[in-house]
């Protein structure tokens, strides 16, 4: 519950600091201090569009506030000043009893939080005040107090703390009684008694009547709205969006224009493109007789704006006009708030709208081709996120499906899981490995745990602009708005579809975000165009899909074209190699040869391992060669004319043993049987020599071409003669071999200098010049620390930020992720995992420095990235950034990296030009 303070305090501001704007001071460009809503309001009064005066706290206030637990000092007067010439140039006062002003109180961030931070509406309104509103709308009793009742809920809720479902079910009670089921069949007599009752619910529960001085509902409505920046929801939902979480949020007080005046009024959400497909016409939603509350809620279902050109033509007319305004203004989507106020139109709000991850694509075209925006802008109005879920499979038309219903198509994508009817039951599932679906009547910002949970959600209630539609989109999660003929019942935890089919909790459902239709059990999914597209399998043409595809492709092309950094794939095959290719890599940035030891070639390990000979082990590793070499061919040709790096042996040679404690149950039970097999005992023996408590710091990489002799010389060797095959068949191998895990120059010498002399032996038995380059993997802190001296043995560097993330940070990934990131995560600890997207103060310092150093010893030192931060688009402007010359990761996240490269060359040329 929210202390009840007051402005009145003591904490002084910094001389000469304002807190408080009017509408017609700010701009755009001010979304820092004024938030985003404020400083787009300004905009739109700057335009000459339909404003309600009123005034921005900035967010400096709100910082102020957090940090002291108090106002600044200066506040309190600035609002007032406010206060003052707002009531004066409306020609009332705030909570007059005769002729009120009523005043909004909403938040506002730099960044769009829908739902997640505080709003009251109605500020002014008391039990002497009620009447006088009564009076401005013409006798309009039921109207004022309707707007009564409203302003106790969301205060009693908002502001001290009362459980929201308190008023729901006394609402709910009311419209039995009446024997209603809206809310606006309820009369004024009506009204009346639940504003009682909604008052003795404040009492009794926030222990404090509510408060009938207007000035102080202003003042706790304001603190309320700076303390929502913290609330839980607020913070997950940061959290989840990368949001700093010290920008604090501006409070915008707008005077109040009234939806709810009778059916000559009403309140809507409008874009100026679908935001769900990005096609141009008119999208969004409009309710009669409500205040915005009621549409973003999804308490009553909403009919589509263009229905408002019969309901008004003159104010659906005008909107138009000013969605045009605004579109080329802002020269992108532009999603506006707006209220009609018994046939004046009131523009409440507009921001950059969210979009799904198929509009931002054709809208960004579209925007070029309208000469809105250039290619460049274009490229920098979509990201690698958005591409990734364009790359998820969709559902199969193909397929027979038993459909539960239909609803508004509010976020594209196929998802299918266990139905689950509060976020509660979601997250504990979704723990435990299940995959659901999160299904309620309307959601609110309290599910948003759930929503993160869940494969995507289902509601009976609201539309496109509803709070699951929008946070959806936020997130790229599948969603299913107002299917109205799915009866919901979240108390008996089922739901009920049209012929009377009951889907009860834990039953499989599927949702497609892309036609709105829901089907009982599991439907078969089918890859994506997109995908199909970048397999060569699909060209642009005319229908949705190929649109969308057509876009995709013009902007690759782009990003492709501009971008510095190469991209690369991890990929151990010719398959993987191949399929890598197609997806545009240029090469193989790492091949891990230790996968090519697994299978029936394990035994060949084995061999090596227990050798205890010098003939043996060369018998092991004759045995090896040969494989290893068709191997290298294949590879070779299926990247011919692109730098294949081939990674030679790094994990611990225990991975390629039997498990001590099955072993040595299978040794014990033979020997009790008198039956001991000779072999398992020298494996047993083996795998007791080679046991360590910390293997990943033990015997592998660098230190098993030193320990085992002849292991690194047989996969050099392979390697030679493999490249030597290739030239004579007329192929372009271009083979780089990469030494990994040195922590020291002399380590990488002496394997060098035995590799150099094998290289030696094949080119002169083969007659050709092989031209390897010989680097290594930059992993453990210490290679970056004296990467100078090791640049004296290395033509290239590969920084395997897998490992170096482990060691610098004293993290077993394997485990730590387990056990306690989502505490981290939760916490504030992280805002990302790390091994997600490279800590740039750590581990990136790391990075900065071995490059700086590597550099400045070999100018000409190649440099790439083969962790799989090579594929998170964050990480990708951090090598582009530091001067790396490729990523590599895997081959599904090619063109992400690709379409980042791009945008990370875009924006730094931006940079350079201004």
């Amino acid at each position: 519950m929210s202390e009840n303070k007051d402005l009145h305090v003591v904490t002084p501001a910094p001389e000469g600091q304002k807190f408080v704007y009017d509408f017609t001071e700010g701009n755009r460009n001010l979304k820092d201090l004024l938030g985003g809503k404020g400083a787009n309001l300004a905009e739109m009064t700057n335009l000459g569009l339909p404003v309600p005066p009123g005034f921005t706290i900035t967010t400096e206030a709100c910082k102020v506030y957090l940090d002291s637990g108090e106002a600044p000092e200066a506040l309190r007067a600035e609002v007032s000043a406010h206060l003052d010439a707002l009531e004066q140039k409306m020609g009332k006062k705030l909570g007059q009893a005769d002729n009120p002003l009523l005043v909004s109180v909403r938040s506002g961030a730099k960044f769009s939080m829908p739902g997640m931070m505080d709003t009251v509406l109605n500020i002014g309104l008391s039990d002497k005040s009620v009447t006088g509103l009564a009076k401005q709308a013409g006798g309009d009793e039921r109207f004022a107090w309707d707007s009564y009742r409203r302003l106790i809920q969301m205060f009693g809720k908002t502001v001290l703390g009362v459980d929201g479902e308190l008023f729901e079910e006394a609402l709910e009670q009311a419209k039995a009684a009446k024997k209603v089921k809206v809310d606006t069949d309820l009369e004024a007599a009506d009204l009346k008694k639940l504003v009682r009752k909604f008052k003795k619910i404040v009492s009794d529960e926030a222990g404090r009547d509510f408060p009938q001085d207007p000035r102080e509902q202003m003042d706790l409505a304001i603190n309320a709205v700076f303390d929502s920046w913290n609330t839980d929801r607020a913070k997950l939902y940061r959290r989840q969006e990368r949001i700093p979480g010290d920008l604090g949020t501006a409070v915008n007080i707008c005077s109040m224009v009234f939806g709810n005046l009778g059916p000559d009024s009403g309140t809507g959400v409008a874009f100026t493109r679908d935001p769900a497909s990005g096609h141009q016409g008119v999208y969004g939603d409009y309710l009669q007789n409500a205040q915005g509350e009621d549409v973003v809620a999804g308490i009553r279902n909403t009919v589509p704006l263009a229905d408002l050109e019969n309901i008004d033509k003159a104010s659906y007319d005008q909107l138009m006009q000013i969605m045009e305004t605004l579109e080329t203004h802002y020269k992108d989507l532009c999603d506006i708030e707006f209220t009609i106020e018994r046939g004046q139109l009131w523009m409440l709000q507009t921001r950059v709208g969210k979009r799904t991850a198929g509009a931002a694509f054709r809208i960004a075209t579209q925007l070029v081709d309208q000469g809105l925006i250039d290619e460049a802008e274009a490229l920098q109005r979509v990201n690698g996120a958005q591409l990734a879920q364009l790359m998820f499979p969709r559902f199969d038309d193909e397929a027979k499906t038993e459909k539960l219903g239909r609803g508004i198509a509010a976020s594209p994508g196929a998802a299918v899981g266990k139905a689950v009817f509060d976020s509660y039951t979601a997250v504990k599932w979704s723990r435990s490995g299940e995959k659901v679906i999160l299904i309620r009547r309307e959601t609110n910002p309290d599910d948003l745990d759930g929503m993160i949970a869940a494969e995507g959600i289902l509601t009976s209630r609201g539309g496109k602009t509803s709070h699951a539609a929008v946070v959806a989109r936020g997130m790229g999660k599948t969603c299913v708005c107002g299917a109205e003929e799915i009866e919901v019942d979240t108390k008996r935890r089922r739901m009920t579809a049209p012929g009377g089919i009951v889907v009860e909790e834990g039953d499989v459902v599927s949702i497609d975000g892309s036609t709105g239709k829901v089907y009982l059990g599991e439907v078969p999914v089918v890859p994506s165009p997109v995908v199909e597209y970048f397999e060569g399998r699909m060209h642009a043409g005319a229908d949705d899909a190929d649109e969308l595809v057509a876009a995709v492709h013009r902007i690759m092309a782009y990003a492709d074209r501009v971008r510095r950094l190469r991209v690369r794939a991890n990929a151990d095959n010719a398959e993987d190699a191949l399929r890598a290719r197609r997806f545009g890599a240029q090469g193989i940035g790492l091949c891990r040869t230790e996968h090519m030891f697994l299978g029936e070639r394990r035994e060949l390990v084995e061999r090596l391992i227990l050798a205890d000979t010098d003939d043996e082990r060369e018998q092991a590793l004759g045995a090896l060669l040969p494989l290893q070499k068709a191997d290298f061919i294949e590879l070779f040709e299926s990247m011919d004319g692109l730098p294949v790096t081939v990674r030679l042996l790094d994990p611990p040679l225990h991975e390629f043993l039997p498990d001590i404690t099955e072993l040595s149950v299978r040794v014990a039970l033979a020997e009790s049987r008198k039956d001991a097999n000779e072999n398992d005992l020298r494996l047993l023996q083996a795998v007791h020599k080679l046991h360590e408590q910390n293997p990943m710091l033990g015997l592998r990489g660098v230190r098993l071409g030193l320990v085992i002799p002849g292991l690194f010389a047989m996969q050099v060797r392979a390697i030679a003669e493999a490249t030597a095959h290739r030239k004579n068949a007329k192929g372009d191998p271009r083979a780089e071999i990469m030494i990994p895990l040195v922590g020291t120059v002399q380590e990488l010498e002496i394997v060098r200098e035995e590799a150099d002399q094998v290289i030696a032996e094949v080119e002169a038995a083969t007659g050709t010049n092989l031209k390897l380059t010989i680097g290594t993997m930059i992993e453990l802190p210490r290679a970056a620390l004296t990467a100078g001296q090791i640049a004296e043995a290395a033509q290239f560097f590969s920084f395997g930020t897998n490992d170096l993330t482990q060691t610098v940070w004293g993290f077993s990934r394997d485990d730590v992720e387990a056990s306690f990131f989502t505490a981290y995560l939760e916490k504030g600890i992280f805002g990302v995992s790390p091994f997600e997207t490279i800590d740039r103060d750590g581990v990136g310092a790391l990075v900065r420095s071995a490059v700086e150093a590597g550099r400045a010893t070999r100018p000409d030192l190649k440099l790439g990235v083969c962790g799989e931060h090579g594929g998170d688009p964050e990480s990708v402007h951090f090598f582009h950034e530091v001067g790396l010359d490729y990523v590599s990761c895997s081959p599904f996240r090619i063109p992400v990296a690709r379409l980042e490269a791009g945008r990370a060359a875009a924006q730094s040329s931006g940079s350079d030009s201004r």
